[in-house]
């Protein structure tokens, strides 16, 4: 008997969106950023995801650490950009309260009338955090694996890369999408659509394109072809990778994509590495964060391959976008419940069995009755 996709109602019910807050993303690891995102003390990164908002500080001792981007006095955001520098002291922009570096309480204006208030029962509450390879974690609850566990099937191949020593090419990046978050993982790990929907994967991957699933991650990969593209943007990126040496020859013409479950995404490239976070908004809508980071070094040769990576990649991100849109719509049709997968869609099984482990409700065909 063949294996089956989710049922549709999954991917547009309000309740299940409610329960995927609660079973899921509050024991998911969400990524914050990479450590270089905040080099000097004072520095930081932040996140809002499903009512919460985290900051991750850099301290005067060089440590990184995870509070609530919250104030203790009237719930004000306390740092208020994605990322940037607050000096030495995190000040409230509402009411003027300030925190050190270590999220201890440290001031409170005079004039406020809080001269008896225990300062050590307002300190920032820490988040729980984990680095993995350079990039920064943060979860709610406790429930999954660590994210060293998490990643360990490929935690020996992503070592040459040196994502440690990586570097923010920008800032992040929001991309708003109208479809469930579901959606984009599903397309994110599905392989057989690469040689249907996607031409320019196509021509640069030929029949190389693969996928694998482990517990926890998903992993697609292609070997970029030799035979030059008719594409201009794509040729001109074949002919570049053979001068690359900052990363093992084996890896020079390979594009690695790796999914950590639930909801984040590593694009793994000879000249740059990209991430993207997959944050749930409502059952149909969700915000895609997205930043890419290189090595510090950089000639001609790589930013060229930089610009036509990003090229390449923005027309498959259209096409994917179409894409997802239209299946979004499908889900609402009174002829689709669910549908059979095939042999080869391992990452989408993985996938769907896990969520109805974690969730039961999953596994029923329509939605229960209120």
């Amino acid at each position: 008997m063949n294996a089956s996709s989710l049922p549709a109602w999954l991917y547009t019910d309000p309740a299940f969106f409610e329960l995927e807050r609660t079973k899921i993303f509050r024991q998911t690891w969400h990524i914050m950023g990479h450590v270089n995102d905040a080099p000097n003390p004072g520095d930081y990164v932040t996140l809002d995801v499903l009512g919460e908002r985290v900051v991750t500080l850099r301290g005067q001792d060089g440590v990184l650490r995870s509070f609530h981007n919250v104030c203790r006095h009237r719930a004000a955001k306390i740092a208020p950009l994605s990322r940037g520098s607050c000096g030495h002291r995190l000040v409230c922009p509402y009411h003027a309260w300030s925190y050190n570096l270590d999220g201890q309480l440290a001031g409170i204006p005079k004039w406020q009338g809080f001269e008896d208030l225990e300062k050590a029962q307002h300190n920032l509450p820490p988040v729980e955090q984990e680095i993995f390879q350079g990039f920064v974690f943060v979860r709610f609850e406790k429930g999954l694996p660590s994210i060293a566990e998490m990643m360990a099937p490929y935690t020996d191949e992503l070592k040459p890369y040196e994502l440690e020593k990586l570097v923010p090419n920008g800032r992040v990046t929001l991309r708003p999408r109208t479809v469930n978050w579901k959606n984009i993982a599903d397309n994110y790990s599905d392989g057989m659509h690469i040689g249907v929907a996607h031409p320019g994967l196509s021509r640069l991957f030929g029949t190389t394109y693969k996928i694998e699933a482990q517990e926890w991650v998903d992993k697609m990969s292609g070997e970029l072809q030799q035979n030059a593209s008719e594409n201009w943007s794509e040729r001109t990126y074949q002919n570049l990778l053979s001068g690359f040496d900052h990363v093992p020859a084996d890896r020079r013409r390979l594009w690695a994509y790796y999914k950590l479950w639930p909801n984040v995404a590593f694009d793994i490239y000879p000249d740059q590495v990209d991430f993207m976070q997959f944050i749930p908004v409502s059952p149909t809508q969700t915000m895609i964060r997205e930043i890419a980071y290189i090595h510090p070094h950089t000639t001609r040769e790589l930013h060229a391959a930089r610009y036509l990576n990003w090229r390449i990649n923005r027309q498959v991100n259209a096409e994917d976008t179409s894409l997802i849109e239209g299946v979004q719509s499908g889900m609402t049709s009174s002829s689709y419940t669910k549908g059979p997968l095939s042999p080869k869609e391992v990452c989408l099984a993985s996938f769907a069995n896990r969520m109805r482990t974690l969730i039961p409700q999953a596994k029923l065909d329509r939605a229960p009755s209120p």
